[in-house]
């Protein structure tokens, strides 16, 4: 792996198709930028036009000679999913790179989707499940096999799939829903690859975690927890990313090296090579124990397809 990689050292991306989901700010957009800055025509998804058309006129501003545009999208709506893929496939034909990057954190009270999943297991992860589904004709027409970048979290590490309450309906923390949501998306990057080369699909599943990237995600206050305890962690947790993270730009880059990347390996995942993974420069990541089981993520597999009514295998 190259030393210090950054985005100049990718290769250049003219006529190729990038959506990435949460796009109109934080990690989202510090990837967006990186792949218009190598010539790709870049799909902003997100739910809120306001902050689309934003982040579009920034987008511009950076890149002047950049194409993009922004795409309604949420995650948290298999419909809405539905009608994307329908909307973009009116625009293009094939996409190249698609970076599962939208996400929540540790929404204090249990929240529900319009489908009724828990509102972080939802968006995090049965949401880009059916949108990578939905997709897979046109990543499968995509230029020299496209790349699928999820992005994970070192909240991954700890986290546990639990089948007999994955809704939460039962028992509900925060936390303990977050961690569930991204080792989910981990497995979903290397099911996904597994399930690529079975069936000889012309795609590239990669995951990358940003280490600790101070993101609206995660300092977001609002609404405003209940109880001591969560207030803590609140704000715990924005002290520990202000003092120890790194900015959105940087935690960008093992996304953006898994998306444009040659050394990037199918079924690999990347970070910061720092302490704990929180920052620094792009590394292979630690993988947890949990992701690499098979029998896991078959299981996980067969209820996502169930769940979302979409089939990716």
């Amino acid at each position: 792996m190259t030393a210090h990689w950054d985005i100049t050292q990718a290769p250049r991306l003219v006529g190729r198709v990038a959506v990435v989901t949460g796009a109109t700010g934080g990690l989202g957009y510090a990837t967006a930028r990186g792949l218009m800055s190598r010539g790709a025509q870049v799909i902003l998804a997100g739910r809120n036009p306001a902050k689309g058309a934003a982040a579009l006129e920034r987008l511009r501003a950076d890149c002047p000679d950049g194409v993009a545009d922004f795409m309604m999208l949420d995650l948290a709506s298999l419909q809405s999913i539905a009608d994307f893929v329908q909307n973009l496939s009116g625009r293009t034909g094939s996409v190249d790179i698609l970076v599962n990057n939208a996400g929540v954190m540790g929404t204090p009270r249990r929240q529900e989707t319009v489908d009724r999943f828990e509102m972080q297991f939802g968006t995090n992860y049965l949401g880009p499940f059916a949108l990578t589904a939905r997709l897979r004709p046109l990543l499968c027409a995509g230029r020299d096999g496209a790349r699928v970048v999820t992005v994970a979290s070192l909240a991954a590490l700890s986290g546990r799939i639990m089948f007999d309450d994955l809704q939460a309906r039962h028992h509900y923390t925060p936390f303990t829903a977050y961690r569930q949501s991204k080792l989910a998306d981990l497995i979903l990057a290397l099911e996904l690859d597994r399930q690529a080369r079975q069936h000889g699909w012309p795609i590239h599943s990669i995951a990358a975690h940003p280490g600790w990237a101070l993101t609206d995600i995660a300092v977001s206050r609002s609404p405003i927890p209940q109880g001591l305890r969560e207030r803590l962690l609140r704000r715990a947790t924005l002290v520990a990313f202000t003092l120890f993270g790194q900015s959105a730009e940087h935690g960008a880059l093992p996304i953006l090296f898994a998306a444009t990347a040659p050394q990037a390996r199918d079924g690999g995942y990347y970070g910061p090579d720092g302490w704990g993974e929180r920052r620094g420069n792009v590394t292979e990541a630690h993988m947890p124990p949990a992701a690499c089981d098979l029998q896991l993520a078959q299981r996980l597999w067969q209820v996502s397809e169930r769940l979302t009514g979409t089939v990716l295998s």
